[in-house]
């Protein structure tokens, strides 16, 4: 299916190519999967999701966020169908969900909490920021299901006086959840 278009833009940035594959790989979504993307902002995520899972549903807070989101979805090729909700999460969370991808540490933990309510035994944040990365480190282990964290740094290669340097970008720590006990 190719990549990710995102003509249109959120108030944030998406997560970088790079990062949604790997995050992509851990999640291993089949067709029979309910993913839940808590933090669309432009829906990148959630479109790669849909070319892996039977049924995605976004939420997200910004009204902007959520057009583009649309936007974005329409823009690009999918294979299930995504239904995006404007709320604050975990307001308009599904009753049922398989996999979970909080991409902001905006109520992560009753996030969290709602999602292993509703059966997700796949939980995946990312986190740009140490501290709030501790944290919901600590909450995952609470709830005995932290199977794994990554730290990935992505840099990319730009021409400098006629040779390759690197543009160092922010490093984002992938904090792993699942209730079978399994690494993802």
């Amino acid at each position: 299916m190719g990549s990710i278009s995102l003509p249109h833009d959120a108030p944030a940035g998406p997560t970088k190519p790079e990062i949604r594959a790997v995050l992509i790989d851990k999640f291993n979504l089949d067709d029979d999967d309910h993913f839940v993307d808590v933090g669309s902002c432009t829906g990148a995520v959630s479109i790669a999701a849909a070319r892996h899972a039977g049924k995605v549903t976004a939420i997200e807070r910004n009204p902007n966020s959520v057009k583009a989101t649309q936007k974005n979805i329409a823009a690009n090729q999918t294979s299930a169908p995504v239904t995006v909700h404007q709320a604050e999460a975990p307001e308009a969370f599904p009753d049922e969900a398989d996999a979970v991808f909080i991409g902001g540490s905006r109520n992560y933990i009753e996030v969290i909490d709602k999602a292993l309510a509703s059966g997700a035994d796949r939980i995946i944040m990312n986190v740009a920021r140490i501290e709030r990365a501790g944290c919901a480190i600590e909450t995952f282990r609470e709830r005995d299901i932290l199977a794994d964290v990554l730290q990935i740094r992505v840099d990319h290669g730009y021409t400098l006086a006629g040779e390759t340097a690197f543009e160092n970008l922010d490093a984002v720590y992938m904090i792993i959840g699942s209730t079978t006990g399994d690494t993802i």
